[in-house]
């Protein structure tokens, strides 16, 4: 996994709209040479997007884990159940009530995307944890918010924000100043995740057999559901809504690696940062001089992925959560 991940971020350096010499970038590196052409490109664009995508990948990858052990649903992903689009909601409340900015882009996402969890996850209890009753309550809730974003920016001229980008989901705007803050509470809510991986084990057999454990079941939730929202809320912050990265990664890393979650986290958050950087590499790459977002290479991967999903219990197939 590492191996994997260091190869798409060279990938990530090297290819693009512009094509990089190996040999400069090493020049560029070792001389810290930040006024060149490459020099630029390669600090003040390439660097931080790189970066950006794996903090996404990570962020989006261990919040799918998360809310798929916590709802007990192998369909839930910050996207599937509205998660997502209850971030992006309270980001463009957050530039609209201060006038444009963006300092508290993650503090207004993490909330959003803490309270639509909340919501779907009462859904979820009150549906007896139906797999498509709260994959549909998550839809509903997610089309909700959506109209939301687009009547908020419509009201306000203070907003700045491309809108298209933000709703696709893209790592085109990311810099060095909005990479940050939510990085660092990405990093450290990933870390924080994977010390939850025995309790998640137990957890996923069953909240029974958890309490008689002596675990608190319902204190695990909550935090759990604290550190999904805080990964999924981070990543919106400055990527936008991207799509099905918590679906498809922890899916690829179960049949890959197992179910223990002690080991499924952190390879999770490994194979998540190497799928975004490529799914970002690939759009730069395959329409240049132009580029397409990474949330569309997303969607392109993760719309039928999510249909077989759904459609593979119907076929006899025994889809594992």
């Amino acid at each position: 996994m590492f191996f994997l991940l260091l190869l798409m971020m060279l990938a990530s350096l090297f290819f693009g709209s512009v094509l990089l010499n190996p040999k400069e970038i090493l020049s560029c590196l070792i001389q810290n040479d930040r006024t060149s052409v490459t020099g630029l490109l390669l600090f003040h664009i390439r660097i931080p997007r790189m970066f950006g995508a794996i903090a996404a990948g990570m962020g989006l990858s261990c919040a799918g884990v998360i809310l798929q052990t916590v709802m007990n649903n192998s369909l839930a992903s910050p996207n599937t159940i509205g998660v997502n689009s209850g971030a992006g909601f309270a980001v463009m409340i957050g530039l609209a009530l201060f006038q444009g900015r963006a300092a508290h882009n993650a503090i207004f996402a993490f909330a959003g995307a803490f309270l639509t969890t909340l919501l779907i996850f009462a859904l979820a209890y009150m549906a007896d944890s139906k797999r498509t009753t709260i994959i549909l309550a998550g839809i509903t809730v997610s089309s909700f918010l959506s109209a939301g974003i687009n009547t908020v920016k419509l009201l306000s001229d203070d907003i700045t924000l491309n809108l298209t980008t933000f709703m696709i989901g893209s790592l085109s705007d990311v810099t060095t100043k909005t990479l940050l803050a939510p990085g660092i509470a990405i990093v450290i809510a990933v870390i924080l995740s994977c010390f939850f991986g025995s309790h998640m084990n137990v957890l996923s057999l069953g909240e029974d057999v958890a309490r008689s454990l002596g675990i608190p079941v319902s204190l695990l939730r909550f935090l759990l559901l604290m550190l999904s929202s805080i990964l999924a809320g981070c990543v919106v912050s400055y990527a936008g809504l991207l799509s099905f990265v918590g679906l498809i990664v922890p899916h690829i890393a179960r049949r890959l690696f197992g179910n223990d979650l002690r080991l499924l986290v952190p390879l999770c958050a490994l194979l998540g940062a190497s799928f975004v950087l490529f799914c970002d590499t690939l759009g730069r790459v395959i329409a240049a001089p132009y580029e397409l977002p990474a949330g569309i290479i997303l969607s392109f991967v993760g719309g039928p992925f999510f249909l077989y999903l759904l459609l593979g219990k119907k076929g006899g197939r025994r889809v594992h959560a």
